[in-house]
């Protein structure tokens, strides 16, 4: 890339940036306070015991964990902070979701040990395990151990202790979003959890930053800012989480009613945005076996005493605020993407996948977007993010918005015009993007999808001028004779292809990949 090109790319990367990211980034790296290794405060524990959200075990062995798709031990004090093991592997060993996942009791030995293991080997304020993400959680699951009715490790309440002086003096307002929420969860479980006025000060500290961020990162809708399906569900469970934690504290109960009122919405988006399958979509990061899937969030809460939202009925719902739309008639269910890649200061789980889609027929995934399988910075995390593992349209070979290294985005498409409508059984939904208005040609991309009960019409309408563009519609691995298809002023070929609906994974699959002829390209997909 030419050396205008590099500062172009980074001028429209940096100046969404707000001024905590620029300051807070250099405070980051530069203040390394000293571990505070007093003892802890007396731990204050409820009679009543903590219930878990479902969740998938991790810990195969004493000391055997399988985490994004791949098993490894960790026998020796090295193995924690290993730089041939990519980093976000390393990063769910010093989680400890196994903790509160099913049949845990099963496991207490090994937790114990495990829990023994991690406080000897990894001294307070070194290695992957003292980040503040890791520490954050690791913070919450140890204490949901002990809510459980778990006696402490020896040395584990002090450690704790440990954790959170240090986490309150790392707090990640250089990244802000999932990041520095995930900070303040942890406060407030310690706040809660512990006596004494130094308690007291974290959960002050974590409340007043969960308000905040509560605000700012719940949409009017529901959805969470960042637009990606997998980060709502998370937040969604640790909605409900601190929901769970007010239930048993006291000192919590003028949050409770706050934190109900936002978790409702949000599992109403969930509910909207899951596919038949009861997983999320596949729109910017998304993965399986991450997060909780939907029908463990909706028992989760029901076994808080909540109330869920019903499933929605058959028809066209249109989430304003987020950008999304649910269209659902007959056997089929579509979810389109017309929204923001992100907000502009936090698209570091962005794809360039604008006016994308998925179709689930009959109940089963047929048109997928494709996935997220790494966070490593590689040319297989590039391809993931682009244009063209979506269902969407590349123009001359580009990407609809500048996604570059990991987690970066430089110029963004814009959605404007969307509507939506149903009519005589035909549920309408269109818009278009401004993202490929910095190519020479100076073209924008106009989606229109109706579906009905037996047919889906993709039409595409490039305005401007362009040497060559390509709709692309990627196949759930073993669904591609599961639709026919017509197209009009295009040129049809099916391609090999990839999913990757979990890290680490990646399944063979193919996609059939339309060679526009003329401006406008329709094709109409039909099924049984």
């Amino acid at each position: 890339m030419a050396g205008r090109d590099v500062l172009t790319r980074y001028w429209h990367t940096l100046r969404w940036l707000r001024p905590v990211q620029w300051y807070g980034r250099a405070w980051h790296r530069l203040y390394r306070p000293a571990p505070d290794l007093r003892p802890a405060p007396a731990l204050v524990l409820p009679a009543r015991r903590w219930q878990a959200c479902a969740r998938v075990p991790s810990l195969v062995g004493p000391e055997v964990f399988r985490f994004l798709s791949v098993e490894r031990r960790i026998a020796t004090v090295a193995d924690w902070n290993r730089a041939d093991w990519p980093k976000l592997w390393l990063y769910n060993a010093h989680y400890f979701d196994d903790l509160v996942a099913d049949d845990a009791a099963a496991r207490t030995d090994w937790h114990r040990a495990l829990i023994a293991r991690w406080i000897a080997e990894n001294p307070p304020g070194q290695g992957n395990g003292w980040e503040p993400y890791p520490t954050s959680l690791r913070i919450v699951n140890w204490l949901k151990w002990l809510l459980a009715g778990h006696a402490p490790v020896p040395g584990m309440l002090d450690s704790l202790a440990v954790q959170v002086r240090w986490l309150g003096r790392r707090l990640e307002h250089h990244l802000l979003g999932n990041h520095l929420w995930a900070n303040a969860k942890a406060l407030v479980f310690a706040g809660a959890c512990f006596d004494g006025s130094e308690a007291r000060a974290w959960l002050r500290k974590g409340l007043q930053l969960l308000r905040r961020e509560l605000r700012e990162q719940v949409l009017a809708d529901g959805g969470h800012f960042e637009r990606s399906p997998m980060y709502h569900a998370i937040l969604t469970e640790d909605l409900l989480d601190l929901v769970q934690l007010a239930q048993s504290f006291d000192a919590l109960g003028t949050e409770a009613e706050r934190w109900q009122d936002t978790v409702r919405p949000m599992l109403d988006w969930a509910t909207a945005m899951a596919h038949p399958d009861g997983d999320v979509a596949f729109f910017n990061d998304a993965a399986f076996g991450i997060a909780a899937p939907l029908p463990a969030l909706r028992a989760y809460a029901q076994a808080l005493g909540m109330s869920v939202p019903p499933f929605p009925a058959p028809g066209l719902r249109l989430l304003e605020a987020s950008g999304y739309a649910r269209l659902q008639t007959g056997p089929a269910l579509l979810l389109a993407d017309v929204a923001p890649v992100g907000p502009d200061y936090l698209p570091g789980h962005a794809h360039a996948d604008t006016l994308s889609f998925e179709l689930s027929l009959h109940g089963r995934r047929v048109l997928v977007n494709g996935g997220t399988s790494t966070y490593e910075n590689n040319a297989e995390r590039q391809r993931q993010r682009g244009t063209a593992a979506h269902n969407t349209v590349v123009v001359d070979g580009q990407d609809s918005s500048e996604v570059w290294s990991a987690f970066r985005v430089a110029r963004r498409a814009r959605v404007h015009e969307v509507n939506a409508r149903q009519q005589e059984g035909v549920l309408s939904l269109s818009a278009w993007h401004d993202g490929f208005l910095r190519l020479p040609g100076r073209v924008r991309h106009r989606r229109r999808w109706r579906l009905s009960a037996q047919a889906l019409v993709v039409e595409d309408v490039l305005e401007g001028h362009y040497r060559e563009a390509e709709a692309h519609f990627l196949f759930a691995p073993g669904e591609h004779d599961t639709l026919r298809w017509q197209v009009e002023g295009g040129e049809a070929r099916m391609e090999n292809a990839v999913w990757c609906p979990r890290f680490g994974e990646a399944q063979p699959t193919c996609k059939l990949v339309i060679r526009f002829l003329q401006p406008r390209c329709a094709v109409t997909f039909y099924w049984d």
